[in-house]
């Protein structure tokens, strides 16, 4: 039995078996990872040949056929022997291409490998993230639009406000999520290849392999990078690229990671107020003790996500902050847990996010009525402007509506009964030259501005726009969520 169980007998992330996508956990798994290191050495070999090393194609043809085929057991016993990542599985791969085995990792340093494909992981793992994220957006965008007119009560200090409509709040979460777009799209487009810098960056070791020639380093390190898939490399590096770059990108999904925080506890808010619902699919349970209720779990799981993405942030700052000089290696197992768990965590509340964004539930008769319990309260300013151009004395109706706006507060507070305001006005004869006009004075589109003209102008200026940058990688469907 043991045996059979052996698998959960250990710690297993809940970012791989119950919240990432597959696709962002194989960009940090060891497969990818050492698949990189073997792939970046072919390239380098590739690059050294072409400037002119005594390097065969039939060594390159060697190191190609097994890029893939990595015997993890042999490099675990390695690593055990030479406490060195790099190079036990430089010996391993040696091994597996005896021919190569000479000019595997020429002239580089262990960060040729580990940075690199640090670059090309973050790099794949923000292409992954930010069609996800304008997924949300677009189905958002939607939403807002069709929702744009309806009215709901705005809160302030969590207090009844000024009327709003669901689709104008809407558009406060996508303007958030648009900035986080944003900085992500330029974290993407500003990342740079570390390319061949060699141990401390100088270029020193590849400096001799080409006899001094200063022109063909310069060219190793383009070629490299142009091969990698990158346009650009970092000009200058200590032994690694600097870790600004980790606290760059990690600052922007720890951003998201608020933003997907407010708009969550917002959701949540409103479910307690039974005005709109996350997706609740048939067979779902929302309580072990109460069958009846709909707990808001994809908005809850958000939020605890975020909030662990938002502390990541702190990891980053630190340990850029702690690098001494040209690198310490302090850096590297606290890199391991937060660049994966960034992107991981981000992953989860994006999946998790669309999966809320494309089901969302709104039940316009209980929005109506809440409005019901607050906006006799709210429109009262209107009714003493009707009486005064109906004729009456402001400071007289204003004594009026303060009475009777107290006897109204007093129902609802102290006998728990329905706000009353706009009965008691119909019934104080004071007030008949404008009883006419109540009906309108209380139509609660009349209280909500510019709203609805709002989010019409917001979705077609500023997030249409974005949309149409990603065009087919745009992500609007989420599977099944583990639960």
């Amino acid at each position: 039995m043991a045996e059979l169980n052996a698998e959960f007998r250990g710690y297993r992330s809940p970012l791989s078996t119950r919240y990432a996508s597959k696709e962002m956990q194989y960009l940090f798994s060891d497969q990818h990872k050492f698949s990189t290191w073997r792939k970046l050495w072919i390239l380098l070999a590739k690059a050294e040949k072409a400037l002119g090393l005594d390097i065969s194609e039939a060594q390159i043809a060697e190191m190609e056929k097994h890029v893939e085929d990595i015997d993890f057991k042999a490099a675990a016993a390695e690593e055990a022997l030479t406490r060195h990542d790099v190079m036990a599985h430089v010996h391993v791969f040696a091994k597996q291409c005896p021919l190569a085995a000479p000019i595997i990792h020429l002239g580089a340093t262990s960060c040729f490998v580990g940075d690199n494909t640090d670059l090309l992981v973050l790099k794949d793992a923000l292409d992954q993230l930010l069609p996800k994220l304008v997924g949300v957006i677009k189905q958002l965008a939607h939403f807002a639009m069709q929702y744009r007119e309806l009215p709901t009560l705005g809160f302030t200090h969590l207090q009844p406000a000024q009327l709003t409509t669901v689709g104008k709040r809407c558009s406060l979460w996508i303007q958030d999520l648009l900035m986080d777009e944003r900085a992500l799209r330029a974290c993407r487009d500003n990342l740079r290849f570390r390319g061949v810098k060699g141990t401390t960056g100088t270029q020193a070791s590849f400096l001799q392999l080409f006899a001094g020639d200063g022109a063909k380093v310069r060219q190793l390190d383009q070629t490299v990078t142009r091969l990698a898939g990158f346009e650009r490399y970092y000009a200058v590096t200590g032994q690694t690229y600097s870790r600004k770059v980790d606290l760059e990108i990690v600052s922007a999904l720890a951003s998201l990671g608020a933003t997907v925080h407010k708009m969550c506890s917002d959701l949540r808010l409103l479910a307690s107020r039974k005005e709109l619902e996350e997706p609740f699919e048939q067979t779902q349970i929302g309580s072990s003790a109460m069958p009846y209720k709909r707990n808001p779990m994809r908005s809850e799981r958000c939020c605890a996500l975020a909030r662990h993405l938002i502390t990541l942030q702190a990891n980053a700052a630190n340990t850029l902050a702690t690098q001494w000089l040209e690198r310490t290696l302090d850096d590297s197992a606290n890199r391991r847990l937060t660049l994966s768990e960034a992107f991981l965590s981000a992953d989860a509340c994006l999946l998790t996010l669309l999966n809320i964004s494309q089901g969302l539930v709104v039940y316009p008769k209980v929005i109506e009525r809440n409005i019901a319990q607050e906006l006799p309260f709210m429109s009262t300013e209107n009714v003493i402007m009707a009486m005064v151009k109906a004729g009456g004395d402001r400071q007289v109706c204003h004594e009026k509506i303060r009475v009777l706006s107290h006897e109204a507060g007093a129902q609802v507070k102290q006998n728990g009964k329905d706000n009353d305001l706009v009965e008691r006005i119909r019934a104080d004869p004071y007030f008949a030259p404008i009883l006419g006009q109540l009906s309108s004075i209380l139509d609660p589109k009349t209280f909500t501005g510019r709203a609805a003209e709002q989010v019409v102008e917001f979705v077609t200026e500023e997030v249409n726009p974005i949309v149409a940058l990603y065009a087919d990688r745009v992500v609007t469907k989420s599977a099944q969520l583990n639960i």
